[in-house]
């Protein structure tokens, strides 16, 4: 086991990966920009180093920053946590390549899962089911329209390189094609220096479910089960849920079979979850995300399980602690997001948090770094807690997080509580009738 590990992000997923070191005896180092010197993490950790300035670019994206801080401070491996370099193959080489240990996948299964296409095939091949559309990246436009007329419009040209939503664009009918193609191409290259695009069929009223997998270094895979995350808006989550209300016993252990075999054959190893679009019964793969989710604490909640000291175990050559056979699913978790911003306009809204009383009582559990005084700086993302509560049944869930929102005081800056409030009442979010169209038709706000 290591003895010391670098946490190479911020807020609160650096301290949920600080509490999970603690909990193993491991030592922390905290990187931090100088936006970030009073972090709570930053005083929590066993050392701390000033990585750069408050741009991203120039701190939490520094690998040469990061990698001088493991070594003046004798770090034997960094975790990543999600965002900022989580995803890149290079860094990950990078880091294996100065004798340190990245605690998450191997560099080529982020490489081959990280380019849409590439992850695509490689899923198709293993048996994975896809949604229709091009075996790969589209060579032009009347390639895009042989394949658009046999999977049908409405089509969504995505870029290959692509997240968050960009380089996405839906074309309802076959005039709408060609600006669809040249916008998301335009979007793609202007975003990820990367304009090559493929097709899928487009469908009209999808779930987003995905699965939480943790496989080791033996060829051993396990699931967790499925996330429901599909209340979304522009491409970004909002609240979470495991399991999904449109799921059942049968269908996640089907999907959990093909998955973990897939995985295994693959010698995925570390954490990894697979995201699918699911309609009519129907799975349908999209991407792969080869880290850690915003949202692991409802699985962790489902299932009893720590995913971050798995993940730590499993990089320190353990074999994972987990068979298929002992993994339970208990009850019902749902997330709520906490974002810093308006819940009308959903605008960022930084500032100084003037009061913080987090909720609690049985089942709730909050993930924040924020405390009384602290400035929420404009420069990262406006995520700013997560409330988490667990329950017997989902309407008991439901029931605890309307509770734990009421109890949650956060004065100084605006936050999403009062519209998270408003879902929860919701009679049709109450039933699980939702799809990731759901929020913004609720909100009125569009993509």
């Amino acid at each position: 086991m290591f003895s010391k590990i670098l946490i190479a992000n911020r807020g609160e997923i650096a301290l949920r990966i600080l509490r999970a070191c603690r909990e193993l005896g491991i030592k922390t180092v905290a990187v931090h920009s100088t936006a970030d010197e009073d972090a709570m993490h930053v005083r929590l950790a066993d050392e701390a180093v000033c990585i750069g300035p408050a741009s991203s670019r120039d701190s939490y994206l520094n690998v040469a920053a990061i990698l001088s801080a493991a070594t003046i401070t004798g770090a034997e491996a960094i975790h990543p946590g999600y965002g900022f370099l989580s995803e890149n193959a290079d860094f990950a080489e990078t880091v294996e390549a100065h004798g340190l240990t990245f605690i998450g996948p191997t560099a080529e299964h982020i490489r081959m899962m990280g380019d849409k296409i590439t992850a695509k095939t490689t899923m198709m091949a293993l048996g994975v089911p896809l949604v229709p559309g091009s075996d790969g990246e589209l060579a032009s436009i009347e390639e895009a329209r042989i394949v658009a007329e046999k999977v049908g419009y409405p089509v969504l040209i995505k870029a290959a390189a692509g997240g968050g939503g960009r380089g996405m664009k839906v074309a309802p009918t076959a005039a709408d094609l060609e600006e669809a193609w040249s916008v998301a191409r335009t979007e793609a290259r202007a975003a990820f220096g990367n304009d090559a695009v493929y097709l899928e069929k487009y469908m009209d009223k999808p779930r987003h479910i995905e699965l939480q997998i943790l496989g080791d270094n033996y060829g051993n895979v396990v699931h967790f089960g499925e996330r429901d995350c599909s209340l979304q808006r522009r491409h970004q989550k909002l609240l979470e849920e495991a399991g999904s209300p449109a799921i059942d016993d049968e269908q996640r252990d089907e999907i959990g079979r093909t998955v973990t075999e897939a995985l295994s054959r693959m010698g995925y190893r570390n954490a990894g979850t697979l995201e699918f679009l699911y309609q009519d019964g129907q799975f349908c793969f999209i991407e792969m995300n080869t880290r850690l989710q915003v949202e692991h604490p409802v699985t962790e909640m489902v299932c009893n399980v720590d995913l971050v000291r798995e993940q730590i175990r499993i990089a320190a050559g353990e074999k994972l602690g987990y068979t298929q056979q002992d993994v339970t699913f208990d009850g019902h978790a749902i997330e709520c997001r906490i974002n810093a911003e308006d819940p009308e306009t959903f605008a960022p809204c930084p500032g100084t948090v003037a009061v913080y009383h987090p909720p609690g009582g049985l089942g709730v559990r909050v993930d924040s770094a924020l405390y009384t005084g602290y400035r929420v700086p404009p420069y990262y993302d406006s995520m700013i807690a997560k409330v988490i509560v667990h329950a017997p049944t989902r309407a008991q869930a439901i029931a605890r997080m309307q509770r734990a929102l009421d109890e949650f005081v956060v004065e100084g800056i605006k936050t999403v509580i009062p519209l998270h409030r408003r879902i929860l009442a919701d009679a049709q979010f109450q039933k699980g009738d939702y799809t990731i169209h759901w929020l913004e038709n609720f909100t009125g706000l569009s993509h």
